[in-house]
């Protein structure tokens, strides 16, 4: 009888850490969305500052098409010789803000040739490389 009891208080036992371990974790706590919504009113999508300047409504900013990041210049020599075998237009670039390492900067007109296809390609054929889209005359718009 002895070893009955102490097989169900094992048992016992047993169950209760096993159920322990299923327990549901505990809801966290969730700030409301509209905390976040008024820090980031100014915050526009891409898309629809392009759409404004094509239907009048901004100021025309020139955003340029940034590749590189590369740590040796003989890498970024032969990325500038693949991309004029595309037929692209990529010039050496010497703007601070890109990061570390050696950049080009896309012609706008030849921006088109480089879709997400051709880009996957490079980044396929030189491991280092990164793409940014910024402003091509900096921060502080020309006036």
């Amino acid at each position: 009888m002895r070893w009955l009891f102490l097989l169900l208080l094992v048992l016992n036992v047993f169950y209760y850490v096993w159920h322990q371990q299923e327990a549901p974790l505990r809801a966290k706590d969730v700030t409301p969305l509209s905390l976040y919504r008024s820090s980031q009113q100014d915050i526009r999508l891409l898309s629809e500052t392009t759409s404004e300047v094509k239907e009048g409504r901004g100021a025309r900013r020139q955003d340029c098409l940034f590749l590189g990041g590369m740590p040796r210049q003989d890498s970024i020599s032969a990325l500038q010789q693949r991309l004029a075998e595309m037929g692209v237009d990529a010039q050496s670039s010497t703007k601070s803000d890109l990061g570390a390492g050696y950049w080009l900067v896309v012609a706008p007109q030849s921006q088109r040739l480089l879709g997400d296809a051709p880009l996957q390609n490079l980044s396929k054929e030189f491991n280092e490389l990164k793409h940014k889209i910024l402003l091509c005359e900096g921060v502080a718009p020309a006036e």
